[in-house]
């Protein structure tokens, strides 16, 4: 059974193995930790909050928060195994609920324009692409899309 719990920064292996199995999905996606993502080696002390999904004593997911107005959710990611399940939307209201507590108003997130699956699933949980894009000049030549949702009411968690 898998359970999300508060990740620590030694983590970060199981983080960066999850993030690396994800991209290796998409032709031309490249994970360079060194270089464009030194955030994933301490996860915990690196964002605001962050989660891990865990199941069978290994990292299968995580996702982060970083706070402010708006509050941003960042690096939602699940090994395919995981998925259909329901754990994605369940890290977005941990993230929406966690935001609201602290105050924020608005969230919003970026989404690599290829992860096509994680468009809808965000779109599923009420956010809306807001028409702006972004190129990150990077290793996999991302351009990424912007979404963003107003956080009124609770979404309800499985």
């Amino acid at each position: 059974m898998a359970r999300i719990r508060p990740a620590s920064d030694a983590d970060a292996a199981g983080v960066i193995a999850v993030i690396a199995r994800a991209y290796a999905e998409y032709p031309g996606c490249v994970l360079d930790v060194d270089r464009e993502e030194t955030a994933l080696k301490r996860p915990a002390s690196s964002f605001d909050r962050f989660w891990v999904v865990e199941e069978g004593g290994r990292v299968g997911g995580c996702v982060g928060l970083s706070l402010g107005e708006p509050a941003e959710l960042k690096k939602l990611y699940l090994d395919a195994a995981l998925r259909g399940r329901g754990l994605g939307r369940e890290l977005i209201a941990l993230v929406e609920e966690t935001a609201r507590a602290a105050g924020a108003r608005r969230i919003e997130l970026w989404s690599d324009t290829r992860f096509l699956t994680a468009h809808a699933v965000y779109e599923r949980c009420g956010y809306r692409r807001t028409g702006r894009t972004r190129d990150l000049h990077d290793l996999s030549h991302t351009t990424e899309y912007h979404f963003e949702k107003a956080l009124g009411e609770l979404t309800k968690r499985s």
